[in-house]
């Protein structure tokens, strides 16, 4: 009676709700699964990265948040799931072993295996979402962010403070972001009319550590540029760090914009001027279409972008 699996006589239904108050009964949660054919999970899918605290970065607690927010809100589970770098995930199988009703997937990467397995969930019609990753010859199931535009409008506010030699420190290629951002710094070149030097974009991988490391080369050519644009805070928090061992100092040698606002940011000393994005807001949307799907049985595609904001703070410019 408890999990509404098949109706019963108003009288009956109320003499059972009593008897459960007078007995302090609680339902069996196993036991309510198998009746109703759900789990109460919904499971979230992380990448298993040896040597970094995920949860502890700004990135995966925002987005873990606001899906738990949501999801606790409506008593679902949130069961978190690490991907290994080696195996291939088979997300299907979450599906038919009853371990989750619906999956939300992050950091999803443009690969042949990964891009198999979502349209797989895809074509079975199984309650998915990816966040922060778009396939642009896919009909995936996204809540993403306006990456190429904040991009296009962050080099343009340096462009109209005056800074024209302007590097790029991006992240790796396979995120849909990177290609983003990317597209939209050399837009905003192409469209002032200005030219723009290929020496100037570099890569790293979105941790600390290769903006640090990435510090050395474009140290070399610091003295031609006016400003850096790094595609997340960690990265730029490096690059300071190295451009610093260096001898040169952000706000008075060059300008620094990293990307996230995260706290990152605004613990550095001094604050960075960063296009806030809204991490919290993206998993809590991604948790709202996972409970849609499965209370109201709305099912059809969706593919959201929420708005990023420049953040500007003018120690760093």
């Amino acid at each position: 009676m408890f999990n509404n699996v098949k109706p019963l006589r108003k009288e009956t239904k109320q003499k059972v709700l009593d008897a459960a108050a007078k007995l302090n009964y609680q339902p069996n949660a196993i036991a309510q699964s198998f009746a109703t054919g759900k789990s109460g999970n919904i499971g979230v899918i992380i990448p298993y990265l040896p040597k970094v605290h995920l949860l502890s970065t700004y990135y995966f607690s925002e987005i873990l948040s606001g899906i738990g927010v949501k999801l606790g809100a409506n008593n679902y589970n949130l069961l978190l799931m690490f991907q290994s770098p080696t195996d291939r995930m088979d997300y299907t199988q979450m599906f038919y072993s009853q371990k989750v009703d619906g999956c939300i997937i992050l950091g999803s990467k443009d690969v042949p295996g990964e891009i198999e397995e979502i349209a797989k969930l895809h074509k079975l019609k199984l309650p998915y979402c990816l966040v922060n990753q778009t396939f642009s010859n896919h009909n995936f199931n996204t809540i993403d962010a306006t990456h190429y535009e904040g991009s296009f409008e962050t080099i343009s506010f340096l462009f109209e403070k005056g800074y024209e030699n302007i590097a790029f420190l991006n992240g790796p290629q396979e995120y849909s972001n990177s290609i983003e951002r990317l597209k939209g710094y050399q837009d905003a070149f192409l469209k002032s009319g200005r030219s723009l030097n290929s020496k100037w974009i570099f890569q790293g991988n979105y941790s600390r550590t290769s903006g640090f490391e990435i510090a050395a080369e474009i140290g070399r050519i610091l003295p031609e540029l006016d400003a850096i644009f790094v595609a997340n805070d960690r990265m730029a928090a490096g690059l300071m760090q190295g451009l610093s061992q260096l001898n040169y100092e952000v706000g008075r040698d060059y300008a620094l914009v990293g990307y996230d606002d995260s706290d990152i940011a605004r613990m550095l000393q001094p604050q960075l001027t960063s296009v806030r994005v809204p991490l919290f807001e993206m998993g809590k949307m991604a948790a709202e279409k996972m409970l849609d799907i499965l209370m109201n049985g709305k099912n059809s595609s969706f593919h959201e972008r929420l708005s990023v904001t420049l953040i500007e703070r003018a120690s760093t410019l």
